[in-house]
């Protein structure tokens, strides 16, 4: 995060765990999520509204939310992906 010069504002400790309601919450919050696993990317545009699809794509396979999660202004961010970092925080 460092290296693409992205500040903290909140860090929320890997003990924390984050499960499926607060992926939910989160979903519900933005206008747009992207959901990045390795080299493939999804795009959701939840609209207010917390479907199972955008939800599901958050959540690894543990049920928990995925790291990292980023959220800057109403876009939400989860999942490491360079191309996305790179065209999101330049």
């Amino acid at each position: 995060m460092d290296a693409n010069g992205i500040e903290t504002k909140e860090l929320v400790p890997a003990s924390r765990k984050l499960g499926r309601k607060d992926a939910a919450e989160i979903a519900k919050s933005a206008s747009l999520v992207i959901v990045a696993k390795g080299k493939k990317v999804s795009e959701f545009k939840p609209g207010g509204k917390a479907g199972k699809d955008v939800v599901d794509a958050m959540l690894g396979p543990t049920g928990n939310l995925r790291a990292p999660t980023i959220r800057r202004g109403k876009t939400v961010i989860v999942g490491f992906n360079e191309d996305v970092f790179s065209e999101r925080f330049k």
